[in-house]
């Protein structure tokens, strides 16, 4: 599909006129017509503009580019000539450009594609990172090298604990660490720091995800994961019943404001707005503030669902729905509550132990709600089922 069709198809399936979107980007009614129109080819600032306007979580992004590429590479993770260069250890500057594509694009699958599938992927590249480390290469590119194989790790023990395998998960955030630490890229090392406070968060160590996610802020500010680690902080202070959660969802949301829109906002390794509303529905909901906890999630299942009705990113997609039940149950409605939660667990791409947590805190309010309900148990069962 051409870069005008797609733009006005995400236009139209937001609910815009061009006229809103012309307000929103700062360019010009006329040339955003053109643009539809096929009378004018986007320009990569007019592509993130829109993208970031329409929540299109970089897929206009992608269509630009594929709009002035003749033939785009769509899983260049798969390019046997990339592979061959490597195994070489060919690391021209040209041949790191590729590795770097490729593990970008293995972390924009993180959302939506086989867990199991992703992990070997990301060992397999591992191990052909490693193999060039050990072989006499570059400052610079040896550096690269350490990058990319930190990012490879970091997105290895993420799936690694959406699958359950902590021992394995936490091995591999450790190794990420050290290379980040070795290359001197804060970024990766903030990222080990997240992973730890997930970890702890999940496992009902709150105060400790907290005091991680504060060492990490420190570690690597005026990123996108000092971004991540403030809702991090701000959703273990929500299950401790801290206060002062609103302040730390506006620092957290004006940093972000700062930072320039991702190119790949589907990078699971960057945050964009709409990821940012995901966390802030969570800490709404946790808070009790069920109003806005609704307005989030909804908003959250809009901005992941395609004009084809693709859903972008399952996941939140599932927790968004574990909220809204959650809300209906608070509102006295049990049939909607369970309906909404069971079908929260029955969506595709999981992170286990996350949806486990979720779904877990949803059960306990559905038992002490409706005590003795037999729909209760049924969602107790479609729970235990994970």
């Amino acid at each position: 599909m051409a870069f005008g069709e797609r733009l006005r198809e995400y236009r139209d399936h937001r609910g815009w006129s061009l006229a809103d979107l012309a307000r929103a980007t700062n360019y010009s009614r006329s040339y955003l017509s053109n643009v539809e129109n096929g009378r004018k080819t986007a320009t990569e600032d007019l592509a993130r503009a829109v993208d970031k306007a329409l929540r299109a979580k970089g897929q206009l992004i992608t269509a630009a580019r594929q709009a002035v590429a003749a033939k785009l590479n769509d899983t260049p993770w798969q390019t046997a000539e990339l592979v061959a260069r490597i195994q070489a250890s060919d690391t021209t500057s040209n041949t790191i450009e590729s590795l770097q594509s490729t593990v970008e694009e293995l972390c924009c699958q993180y959302n939506r594609r086989d867990a199991l599938e992703l992990r070997s992927e990301a060992h397999e590249w591992l191990q052909h990172v490693g193999g060039l480390l050990k072989r006499p290469v570059g400052l610079r590119a040896h550096q690269d090298l350490l990058v990319a194989g930190g990012w490879l790790a970091l997105l290895a023990g993420c799936v690694e604990y959406d699958l359950g395998m902590g021992t394995a998960a936490e091995s591999t955030r450790v190794a990420a660490m050290q290379l980040g630490l070795e290359a001197g890229h804060p970024e990766i090392v903030g990222w080990g720091h997240e992973m730890t406070a997930w970890f702890a968060l999940t496992q009902g160590r709150f105060k400790q995800a907290v005091d991680v996610s504060q060492r990490g802020q420190a570690a690597a500010p005026n990123t996108s994961v000092h971004v991540q680690l403030i809702a991090q902080e701000a959703k273990a202070k929500a299950r401790l019943g801290e206060s002062g959660l609103h302040h730390l969802l506006e620092t957290g949301r004006e940093l972000l404001t700062r930072r320039p829109y991702p190119d790949r906002p589907d990078n699971h390794f960057k945050v964009d707005p709409a990821k940012w509303d995901y966390y802030a529905a969570d800490v709404h909901r946790v808070a009790g503030d069920n109003e806005q906890a609704s307005e989030y999630a909804r908003t959250v299942i809009h901005d992941n669902i395609a004009p084809d009705g693709t859903e972008l990113s399952p996941m939140r997609i599932a927790e968004s729905r574990l909220i809204l039940g959650f809300v209906a149950g608070r509102d006295g409605d049990l049939e909607q509550a369970v309906g909404l939660g069971s079908q929260g667990l029955r969506d595709g791409r999981q992170s286990k132990v996350h949806l486990r947590m979720v779904a877990g805190e949803l059960d306990h309010e559905l038992r002490r709600r409706f005590p003795g309900e037999g729909l209760v148990t049924d969602f107790e069962d479609a729970l235990r089922a994970i």
